[in-house]
C-alpha cells in the first residue's frame, strides 16, 4: 500500500515538472508578447517588423544583433520608424530620407552613422549635429534631407505620414520592439537574449 501511494506521489510530482517544463518554454502573452488592437496591413509591414527610433539608445544597442535575429527567424524584417512625438518625428524624416532615396532599408553601416550623427554628444551645435548626419547621405552621393526640393519634400511627407499612421494604430509608446504577422508586439524587456526574442518571434509566426 505504501509502495502504491510512494509511486503516485512521483507520478503526480513528474506531471508537474513536465507541465512546468511545458509552460516556460511557451512565451505568454502579457509577459512576453501583446496582441495589437488593430491589425496592421499596411505594405510597410512584413511577417516581422522592426519598430525602433534614431533616438533610441536600446534601438542602436539592438541594431548590430538584427541580423542574428533574421536568421535565427529565416525572415527578413521590415523596418518602421516611430513618431510618437516631435523628436521621434524629425528623426523620421531622416531615416525616411535614406530609405526613399535607397529604396530599400539602409544597410547596418550606414544605419550606425545615422544612430551616431542624430545623437550626437550634447556640447555640439545644432549645425555641428546638420553637419554630421549630412555626411552621413554625401559620403553615398545621396542627397541629404537639408538639401531636398519641393518635390522631394513632398515625397518625404508621405513616408512620414505612413508611420504616423502605423505608429497611432499600434499605438506604440515604447521601442525597440518587433510587430509579428502584423497582429502581435513583442515586449522586449520580457526577454533575456537574442535567442528568447527570436523563440517568441518563431513562436508568434506559427500563431493564426
Amino acid at each position: 500500500m505504501h509502495k502504491y501511494i510512494k509511486n503516485i506521489i512521483l507520478f503526480s510530482i513528474s506531471l508537474i515538472s513536465l507541465s512546468a517544463c511545458s509552460d516556460s518554454s511557451t512565451p505568454k502573452e502579457g509577459e512576453k508578447y501583446q496582441k495589437i488592437s488593430t491589425v496592421l496591413t499596411q505594405p510597410e509591414i512584413k511577417p516581422v517588423t522592426e519598430v525602433f527610433s534614431l533616438v533610441c539608445g536600446p534601438c542602436r544597442n539592438l541594431e548590430p544583433s538584427i541580423g542574428e535575429l533574421e536568421k535565427l527567424t529565416n525572415q527578413q524584417f521590415g523596418k518602421v520608424h516611430v513618431t510618437f512625438n516631435d523628436q521621434a518625428q524629425v528623426a523620421a524624416l531622416i531615416y525616411y530620407a535614406a530609405e526613399m532615396q535607397l529604396n530599400k532599408i539602409p544597410d547596418e553601416k550606414m544605419l550606425s552613422e545615422l544612430f551616431a550623427a542624430v545623437r550626437v554628444g550634447e556640447g555640439s551645435t545644432m549645425t555641428q549635429k546638420q553637419q554630421a548626419i549630412e555626411q552621413v547621405f554625401t559620403s553615398r552621393n545621396i542627397i541629404s534631407p537639408y538639401n531636398f526640393d519641393e518635390l522631394q519634400k513632398k515625397a518625404l511627407l508621405r513616408y512620414l505620414n505612413k508611420a504616423i499612421e502605423i505608429t497611432n494604430q499600434a499605438k506604440f509608446n515604447a521601442v525597440p520592439t518587433f510587430i509579428v504577422k502584423g497582429k502581435y508586439q513583442v515586449l522586449i524587456t520580457g526577454h533575456k537574449d537574442i535567442q528568447d526574442i527570436a523563440n517568441t518571434i518563431n513562436y508568434l509566426l506559427k500563431q493564426p
